[in-house]
């Protein structure tokens, strides 16, 4: 596939510059298994390891957790059995980086044995202004538009990405 139609990165803001933006991701699933299931044990013990690398990551700024520490309390799309993670980023070379590398890679390669296959969308992004905190529901109408309208500055995908809005409007 080619990249002729993705958009230039964005320009990394000056040293000691905060940028205005920082990028907001959600990821759904629904689970085959109850959380406390045998099944889904392997899972739910490597939350909390990979939750600890991600606190550390490079460019993490935020995740999305319950009382447990975690968001499997959380449930979306008025199902109950779908899962959401929900964090925001520097940019999307800091969330790359975590994503494929370590526990979090070995987990997201066994996430099969775990989450049913959706055809769907189930993973989205967006910029979000710097120091906001995306709410689910917010998390669910960027994965509704992304399914609806496919990927736009509103809502997209690692794959076909966008600026964020102040590179846009230079």
């Amino acid at each position: 596939m080619s990249d002729a139609h993705a958009p230039a990165p964005a320009p990394a803001p000056a040293p000691g510059i905060e940028p205005a933006f920082q990028l907001a991701q959600v990821n759904i699933g629904r689970i085959k298994y109850p959380t406390d299931a045998p099944e889904f044990k392997d899972f739910m013990d490597g939350l909390e390891p990979v939750n600890a690398v991600a606190d550390r990551a490079d460019g993490f700024v935020w995740r999305l957790q319950s009382e447990s520490g975690d968001a499997t309390d959380y449930r979306v799309l008025d199902d109950d059995k779908m899962m959401i993670n929900m964090s925001v980023w520097r940019d999307a070379d800091s969330l790359t980086a975590f994503m494929y590398q370590g526990l979090h890679r070995e987990l997201l390669a066994r996430r099969r044995e775990w989450f049913e296959h959706l055809k769907e969308a189930v993973t989205a992004l967006w910029w979000v202004p710097a120091g906001h905190r995306p709410t689910v529901a917010e998390a669910e109408q960027r994965v509704l538009h992304l399914r609806e309208h496919g990927p736009t500055p509103h809502s997209f995908t690692l794959r076909t990405s966008f600026p964020p809005p102040a590179a846009a409007e230079s």
